[in-house]
């Protein structure tokens, strides 16, 4: 049985898992960073941190932290079971183990329940969603999409797709998303038509291979940015 979900779930990566995902380099750290759909990850409050400038939007975050952690109990069971189910479509060297995972992807979650109440007040999380961003043109330098488009292409249209992918390359001068792999661990049937429209509006689109890889064959990400 293929890895499914009825609905987006909030489930958060860690500060690490950010890096190697999208191939972060100190000088990209050092950018105006905007996660869209971060939900409950760590990443925000690490970079934050370490002294980086990042803003989170997603619509979990209109949430209180109770009703984000209740959200987060009632996801692990179901995460962890379908991954338990589905073990073999994962690699696991980094994260050695289902219990590994689990403790991983807490200490992830943990981070971000406990800096979201400040977080909010300084505006680094904004209750928002794809496809319209509450922020100005090239507001950022760079904007992430993790484990959301692309992921969830059974639950997200292809015109969803195009919508989202132009709104973060209108508030941002980069877009990177990760990974191009649906639940199902197939390429998104909407990866290649996202390639060829940004590339036919004249952006330079590449698909890269990155050090990450958990989901078996999830290891490249899509870069869109000017040419």
């Amino acid at each position: 049985m293929a890895f499914t979900l009825d609905k987006v779930v909030p489930w958060g990566r860690s500060y690490a898992e950010y890096v190697s995902m999208f191939s972060l380099t100190e000088a990209d750290l050092g950018r105006y960073i905007l996660g869209c759909g971060d939900g409950p990850a760590g990443f925000n409050a690490e970079l934050t941190q370490r002294g980086g400038h990042i803003v989170s939007v997603d619509p979990v975050y209109m949430f209180d932290v109770e009703q984000i952690k209740s959200r987060i109990a009632e996801t692990y069971e179901t995460v962890m079971a379908q991954t338990l189910e589905n073990q073999r479509d994962f690699i696991w060297d980094v994260i050695p183990s289902i219990e590994a995972l689990g403790e991983i992807r807490m200490t992830a979650m943990d981070t971000f329940l406990a800096d979201f109440e400040l977080g909010k007040q300084q505006g680094r999380y904004l209750a928002g969603e794809l496809p319209a961003l509450p922020f100005e043109d090239r507001q950022f330098d760079m904007a992430l999409s993790s484990h959301f488009l692309f992921l969830y292409s059974a639950h997200l249209s292809a015109e969803f797709h195009l919508q989202a992918v132009q709104e973060m390359l209108r508030v941002a001068r980069e877009v990177r998303i990760f990974p191009l792999l649906a639940l199902d661990r197939v390429l998104s049937p909407y990866l290649s038509m996202v390639c060829e429209e940004f590339a036919s509006r004249g952006f330079d689109v590449q698909i890269v291979k990155v050090d990450y890889e958990f989901q078996r064959g999830g290891n490249q990400m899509l870069v869109i940015k000017p040419q």
